[in-house]
């Protein structure tokens, strides 16, 4: 791979502890994230009365899983967490180590942050995060592109925050992968979001993780360590991408792209055929407004266009290690896919990512290479 550029498409920072402590509102001061030792659990993440993550949070001990498997499952504190989560040069001396040429960086607490019931509290969580990675990706900015976390609750808040980050060099965005119950993304009040992050070219991330709170269902809480979301998690972005598409958000804003992050590949095949049989056979689209479903509308596309069609041209695919997705690659799409790290993460593939993705590319053209170790990240990112 030494000819191409790697472009992690997804990994993370680990949130300094005093992050939000030192920029908080007065107003929530007593509310933000920070630090408490619980004893033998361990350095814990709190917000608002609740326990939100482990200090580690699966992000020490990176590496470790070719060397001791067991580690990462015994990290408990602060200073067990690697320093190049939150320290730029450091983050860029493990890229030079792992054979990365740029790294779009996710946060790690801020994920769980959405499951906080609050929404204005989230906006103001929001606005201090981005301004600390905002300086972290500022710090060398050749190397490290920023992700913005942006809460969608009040749909012109999250608007002005896009904007806001857009001035400050953020490459894109992230918004909750699946939102409250009370407004899904097929909701035409989301509307000027879309129209926002078009206009200002900003892709729109749904990574794993970070749901949000619901009254109805407590999506927020979605207990990541539990085996059967591990192996699930793939359910909240296919019934947000479905959303997207059938309202005809790509149709109102062609220059829209988002996408999925750390769901791997291998569901996308049998999902595209679901959008289309779902369209063509069991809820096909009518003109009869007395027959539509209001609450969740689907469009009729235009010059047999399908919904497939809008996946491939607008939505995109962060992976790690999905061999299966690699050889379904033709039904997928090329152009879709994304390589990512998620250093320092304890899953991630660091320090050993260029052998690792040669060995999942192996049966790959040189473009096709090309493409998914970093040129899709590359044209998407705007890089």
């Amino acid at each position: 791979m030494s000819n191409y550029k790697i472009i992690s498409q997804d990994n993370h920072v680990i949130e300094p502890i005093d992050l939000w402590t030192s920029r908080a509102e007065p107003k929530y001061a007593w509310r933000v994230p920070h630090v408490e030792d619980l004893g033998e659990q361990g350095d814990w993440w709190m917000c608002d009365g609740r326990k939100i993550i482990g200090v580690t949070g699966g992000s020490a001990n990176v590496g470790n899983r070719f060397l001791d498997p067991d580690a990462k499952r015994r990290s408990l504190k602060v200073e067990d967490v690697r320093p190049g989560g939150w320290i730029p040069e450091e983050h860029v001396k493990d890229l030079d180590i792992d054979g990365q040429d740029m790294s779009i960086v996710f946060p790690t607490v801020g994920f769980m942050l959405f499951g906080i019931p609050d929404g204005q509290l989230l906006d103001s969580l929001c606005r201090s995060y981005n301004d600390w990675v905002g300086e972290f990706c500022g710090a060398i900015p050749d190397r490290l592109k920023g992700i913005a976390m942006i809460n969608t609750d009040d749909v012109s808040v999250g608007v002005k925050e896009l904007e806001r980050c857009a001035k400050m060099g953020f490459v894109g965005a992230m918004i909750a992968v699946y939102p409250s119950t009370a407004q899904y993304y097929d909701d035409p009040a989301y509307d000027p979001f879309w129209a926002a992050a078009q206009d200002l070219q900003m892709p729109l991330n749904l990574h794993v993780a970070a749901n949000r709170y619901s009254p109805v269902q407590e999506l927020a809480d979605p207990d990541i360590d539990r085996p059967a979301f591990i192996c699930n998690a793939a359910y909240w972005p296919m019934m947000s991408l479905a959303d997207i598409i059938f309202s005809g958000v790509f149709v109102r804003y062609p220059n829209l792209y988002v996408g999925s992050v750390e769901h791997e590949l291998s569901w996308v095949p049998h999902f595209l055929d679901r959008l289309d049989y779902t369209y063509t056979d069991r809820m096909p689209p009518t003109d009869d407004p007395s027959q539509a479903n209001k609450r969740h509308p689907m469009v009729r596309f235009k010059g047999g266009i399908l919904p497939s069609d809008y996946f491939h041209s607008n939505c995109f695919l962060g992976f790690q290690e999905d061999t299966l997705g690699i050889r379904d690659r033709a039904i997928i799409g090329v152009d879709n896919l994304m390589w990512g790290a998620d250093y320092p993460h304890s899953e991630s593939t660091f320090p050993r990512s260029r052998e690792i993705l040669d060995n999942i590319l192996a049966d790959c053209t040189e473009e096709e290479r090309a493409k998914i170790a970093g040129g899709n990240a590359q044209r998407v990112y705007r890089l």
